[in-house]
């Protein structure tokens, strides 16, 4: 069950920690050919995105490994499929029909919630 949520926990953090850098440092423009959703976002929401994501990747790794409050690694992985079932709608709302990414993210973070309680 560990080597399961360390690899699928760990996979998930490097996609948010990069996603998230992406949009708590870039310009709109910059993004626009990836996110084409920026243009309807407020920036300060577009970096507090960011740093959420940011956030979550970290709470997904520090907890188990430092076995400091490894709960909030499964607050975590239900934060994560929150963010992407919003994410959904923000797409479909917008007449953006590529939700592909989305739903994997949606697996794998909800894959991830019962081996987070395991540990």
């Amino acid at each position: 069950m560990t080597i399961a949520y360390w690899t699928l926990a760990g996979l998930l953090a490097l996609f948010y920690v990069y996603a998230g850098t992406l949009k708590a440092v870039r310009s709109p423009d910059q993004l626009r050919p990836m996110m084409a959703w920026v243009d309807r976002t407020p920036l300060p929401a577009l970096r507090a995105l960011g740093v959420v994501e940011i956030l979550g990747a970290v709470g997904l790794i520090l907890p188990p490994l430092t076995g400091i409050a490894p709960a909030l690694a499964v607050v975590a992985a239900i934060g994560f499929v929150i963010l992407q079932t919003g994410a959904v709608a923000v797409h479909l709302t917008g007449g953006d029909r590529r939700i592909g990414l989305n739903i994997g993210l949606i697996v794998v973070a909800a894959l991830v919630i019962w081996p987070a309680t395991r540990l």
